[in-house]
């Protein structure tokens, strides 16, 4: 037992913190060394510093508030590049070696990155606009040039590369891109992993391509060595160390030999000096020498507060107190209340970790919560004093941990006579704990729900505190349909409710006690492809004669009501001669005793009514104590409204538009509903119809030291408990988790930490996970666009546009043609070699004046609404789409359609039935392109739909109209797919290569066929992924790192890539063409 609000843990961490200042520091990255070789630039908690080669004392080199990283030095070694996102957008600064000024080179919203210097030019990443020819331009990061001086940049090829390295005669090392992996993902072999890459004559406009590596491991980091020798970074042995190598292809040597750990940006100085960050430190080397470790000193604060103080006024979690009189609310992972009424706001807890669901006792006077702390979620029960009149106003509030047993424990519900509390144990196994005896007892057995995240498996208590409510049981394989169970509290007892093909849940018991409502998609529309469908609230009654009540007639209802006012009348009359109350007590004791009456589970689907008035996207419902009124939340635009049905007219009515999806909540007299929507609390009186928001300020102290220990603790607890093989792929979480940890105390912003997770999440040799951070962004700075290529040879003033993009903001203005040239923006004249950008930040859709001089020298201005980066990129996929169409038809003589899957969903599955059954219906096969296909859900649809089997045809006097199964393809087809087929993009070309319904054209995808989930932590910046359902094939073994490969193999080379030519398309028509 203890007070609330002790920190000692903060202190642990304070601790670790000044540890951290007094020894050497780690987690040094990103390491670039001298052309001279005789200092080292590095970044360290987010800036960037230098040091001797021989070590020492660094020198800091920026010093703002922001993130700068990925340094890189200039060929007379006097300038660093580097990215920073001091404006907002991550972009190329560069700075004296010496210190001072950083000066701001690109000015595009996107991401830029610096990977060489050439010349007087800076080679760098960003996705920006691919070139008019590339045939994979809409997918990856191009490559650009820009002066030292500053200027417009200049694209240099439409391919993405990782790192690269540029030699005196301008030939270049590249890392490749394959597809969409994290690229710390470690261990992998597959044929997405990077391969070092040489071309030649890039940098004056003729690039030729040779492929240096043929590995299905990772070959990264390529740097020039002397002549035509090179280092690079391989995971030969399983781990990333450094090899030299030749061009003339001799064996490559291994020069490191770390067992653990990858070897991270490695450096080359043109006197063969080495420097690379490996395990958080810097090492140097010589390729005839072993690596040593560099000492470093940094003499610099900390740069970060550990106690900052904050307030909050916005939620996504709250409980409401049975009266209505106060509320606690969850923000940021501390347990808050605040009263109904007023805007006091009190902290209950204080702890690095994450509090996250709340329970209020029937009386007010308790409440139990769950909360992660020691790597291990637990109950707990917060008390307030007897003469303390609430929690926000209590003098005194104890704490006491529950004691539940063996495992993780969270999401208590307490009873409604206050005794009892239903937990889950592991996430799926559901328990009660007797608050007054302390014991547990499983009610159900974890085999019968499967939870894929936190808070996705609900229930919730009956009346008479003897029954629960069980929402996602499962059964035995019912994860994709889950039912409603009713599970007595002594688990003896599991009845499944509802026993459907379709998704049952949301439900919740009628005021009574006599029935169930729930939520099920049995009448609703459903997409037509992937997950999705509207949804309707049903009732069923496990009472006969409830059921006979609700359904009279508003005859009966009024002589029901007559008869009941006499039956009170008398009874007053009676108790007035009942001196002693024995009546008053038997009436209780019936009313009490009626409660507890049995259900009746027999012929309950018989029972069954739809209470909505038609399917719809449902959020929350409620019905009031008399049964005659359905309140649910529902949305036909945008932000879901307040609607209530009466039940008795049939007759539905919007009481507040834009109320916004949340728990619909009750007070005790069910007078109001409470519910908390975007992040605010408010409330709607039955009565009035009023709407009244409660107000917050939750004042806390931000330690984030703290916070990122507990994250990075949570995760650790997460991938141990769902990480989709349970003995980890045979790793030691346990010594990689500790051996990460210790960087901890060295990092202060949260992009580092984020790549901490990345790494120590790679090591599982997974797909779909790491660790990701997210900055604010502001639509004032965002780069519109104007849907136009522009002629990249044009030397003069203005834009000369090369090619309108359909459907873009200039495909309307017919004068707008390849040749016009734009000459100012909004009076802002573009300047030949000048950075454009800054005109065109935050105008996607706004008007803007576009000053243009058309072929014919006239000049004028026309208005356009440009557009943002997204929609533009939106366009760039549907000019892709409708090349490959025209490639395609001009191939094969209009015999063979062709149909893209942008994504496994259902839109992308209307667009691909729509064309395959419309516009190709005639033809005699069918390409279906899935490259570049990041996932979803959809493997069983397109199976479906490609694999029809004609059986009849439909001829009336002789004509032909049709035939069956008119909803499928019955003809042949070939699927394409390359390395960046991910996630259900290797699952449904598996589906399909597995049933035998074509072949596949293309190159091999990694086995990438598991499910994620990508959980939001306490620092909502931070997410991180923990792949938890993998797929097995025939023979039982898991998709995950299994590679599928193609029945025609062919690459597209990086050449033709550049000049429009898809051999892997031009492939699958041959393939069709020949049967």
């Amino acid at each position: 037992m203890k007070k609330i609000l002790l920190t000692a843990a903060m202190a642990m961490v304070c601790a670790a913190s000044q540890a951290a200042s007094d020894g050497a520091p780690l987690w040094l990255r990103n390491t670039a060394i001298s052309p001279d070789g005789n200092t080292i630039a590095f970044t360290f908690r987010g800036d960037i510093y230098t040091v001797p080669y021989t070590g020492g004392q660094a020198t800091r080199l920026t010093t703002v508030d922001a993130y700068d990283s990925s340094p890189v030095w200039s060929p007379d070694g006097k300038q660093i590049a580097f990215s920073s996102n001091r404006n907002g957008s991550t972009d190329i600064f560069i700075v004296d070696a010496n210190g001072g000024q950083p000066r701001r080179l690109t000015t595009h919203s996107g991401s830029e990155t610096p990977l060489a210097f050439a010349g007087d030019k800076i080679i760098f990443t960003g996705n920006i606009m691919p070139s008019q020819k590339a045939i994979n331009g809409y997918v990856f990061p191009q490559l650009y040039t820009v002066p030292v001086s500053g200027g417009r940049p200049e694209l240099l090829l439409s391919l993405p590369a990782i790192s690269l390295s540029v030699d005196n005669n301008g030939r270049i090392l590249y890392t490749d891109k394959k597809g969409y992996e994290d690229k710390f993902r470690k261990h992998e072999q597959s044929s997405g992993t990077s391969d070092v890459w040489l071309v030649e004559g890039a940098l004056s406009g003729k690039p030729v391509f040779r492929q240096l590596t043929h590995t299905p491991y990772h070959s990264v980091n390529p740097q020039w060595g002397g002549g035509n020798s090179f280092y690079y970074v391989s995971e030969a042995d399983s781990t990333l160390n450094v090899y030299a190598a030749s061009l003339d292809g001799t064996t490559p040597r291994q020069l490191t030999h770390f067992t653990k750990h990858p070897v991270r940006t490695l450096s080359v100085a043109q006197n063969g000096n080495m420097a690379f960050s490996q395990n958080g430190e810097i090492y140097t080397m010589t390729a005839g020498s072993e690596p040593v470790k560099l000492p470093v000193t940094i003499v610099a604060d900390n740069g970060e507060q550990t106690e900052k103080p904050v307030a909050y006024t916005r939620t996504s979690r709250m409980a409401l107190a049975p009266a209505g009189d106060e509320v606690a609310l969850v923000v940021r992972g501390d347990i808050f209340t605040t009263p109904a009424d007023y805007s006091t706001t009190r902290r209950i807890t204080a702890t690095p970790g994450q509090e996250r669901t709340v329970s209020f006792s029937p009386d007010g006077r308790f409440m139990v919560y769950d909360s992660e702390r020691d790597g291990r979620w637990q109950l707990y029960k917060a008390e307030i004093g007897k003469k303390d009149p609430s929690f926000t106003y209590a003098e005194t509030i104890t704490e006491t941990p529950l004691n539940t047993g063996e495992g993780d424990a969270f999401q208590p519900v307490i009873s409604p006579d206050g005794k009892k509390v239903a937990f889950l144990r592991n996430r799926t196994t559901l328990c009660v704990l007797d608050l007054q005896s302390g014991k547990t007892t499983v009610v159900m057995p974890g085999q019968y729900a499967y939870s894929y995240t936190d808070g996705d498996l609900s229930y919730s208590w009956h009346p008479d505190s003897e029954w629960i409510l069980f929402n996602g049981y499962i059964g035995k394989g019912g994860w994709n349909n889950s039912d409603v169970a009713a599970i007595s509290a002594d688990g003896k007892e599991i009845v499944n409710l509802t026993e459907s093909g379709y998704s049952d849940g949301n439900a919740r018991w009628t005021p009574d006690g006599r029935g169930v409502l729930y939520e099920s998609d049995r009448n609703g529309y459903r997409s037509h492809g992937s997950w999705g469908s509207q949804t309707d609230v049903f009732v069923m009654w496990l009472d006969p004669d409830a059921y006979e009540k609700f359904n009279r007639s508003k005859e009966d209802i009024a002589l029901d009501e007559t008869m009941e006012k006499m039956a009170k009348k008398e009874a007053k009359a009676n108790d007035k001669k009942d001196s002693k109350g024995k009546g008053k007590k038997a009436k209780a004791e019936a009313k009490k005793e009626a409660k507890k009456a049995p259900l009746d589970f027999a012929n309950r689907h018989d029972r069954r009514q739809l209470l909505t008035p038609n399917s719809s996207s449902l959020g929350d419902f409620w019905l009031n104590p008399k049964g005659d009124k359905l309140y649910y939340v529902t949305s036909f635009d945008d932000d879901g409204d307040l609607w209530v049905m009466d039940l008795k007219e049939q007759k539905p009515k919007m009481l507040k538009k834009g109320w916004g999806y949340g728990r619909l909540l009750p007070d005790s007299a069910s007078k109001k509903l409470y519910t908390v929507a975007n992040g605010a609390i408010k409330s709607y009186d039955l009565g009035s119809g009023d709407v009244k928001s409660i107000d917050f300020r939750a004042k806390s102290s931000l330690n984030a030291p703290a916070e990122r220990e507990y994250m990075f603790d949570h995760m650790k607890s997460l991938v141990q408990n769902k990480f989709y093989d349970k003995n980890i792929h045979g790793i030691d979480w346990n010594g990689y988790t500790e051996e990460y940890g210790r960087f901890l105390p060295y990092i202060n912003n949260r992009y580092d930490f984020a790549e901490l997770l990345s790494e120590v999440l790679g090591e599982l040799n997974a797909s779909h996970t790491g660790g990701r951070a997210y900055g604010s962004s502001s639509p004032l700075t965002a780069t519109a666009y104007l849907g136009a290529f522009f002629d990249p040879e044009y030397r003069g003033d203005g834009l000369r546009i090369s090619e309108v993009i359909a459907r873009g903001p200039l495909f309307n203005k017919k004068e707008i043609v390849p040749g016009t040239i734009i000459t100012a923006i909004d009076g802002q004249p573009v300047k030949a070699g000048e950075d454009y950008f800054p005109l065109l930040a935050g105008k996607a859709g706004s008007k803007t004046r576009l000053s243009v001089t058309l072929p014919s020298g006239e000049q004028k201005t026309i208005t356009v609404k440009p557009i943002s980066q997204g929609a533009n990129n939106a366009l760039l996929r549907d000019r892709w789409v409708a090349r490959n169409q025209a490639i395609v038809d001009s191939l094969s003589g209009g015999r063979i359609g062709y149909v893209s899957i942008q994504g496994m969903d259902s839109p992308s599955f209307r667009e691909v039935y729509e064309q395959a059954l419309g516009k190709y219906r005639n033809c005699d096969a069918l390409i279906v392109d899935t490259r570049y296909n990041g996932g979803g859900w959809l493997h069983n649809d397109v199976a479906l739909l490609l694999s029809g089997k004609k059986y009849v045809d439909y001829s009336p006097r002789g004509q032909y109209i049709g035939s069956d199964p008119f909803s499928q393809w019955t003809k042949p087809s070939v699927m394409l797919i390359n390395e960046c087929n991910y996630s259900d993009a290797h699952g449904t070309p598996y589906t399909y290569k597995t049933l035998g319904i074509g072949k596949l054209v293309g190159a091999p995808v990694p086995g990438t066929m598991t499910a994620v989930w990508w959980e939001t932590q306490v620092d909502p910046s931070i997410i991180f992924g923990v792949p938890q359902v993998t797929s097995l094939d025939r023979n039982g073994k898991p998709l995950e790192n299994q590679q599928l490969n193609p029945d025609i193999l062919i690459y597209n080379q990086p050449a033709d890539v550049l000049n429009g030519i898809d051999a892997q398309l031009a492939a699958a028509v041959k393939a069709l063409l020949q049967k």
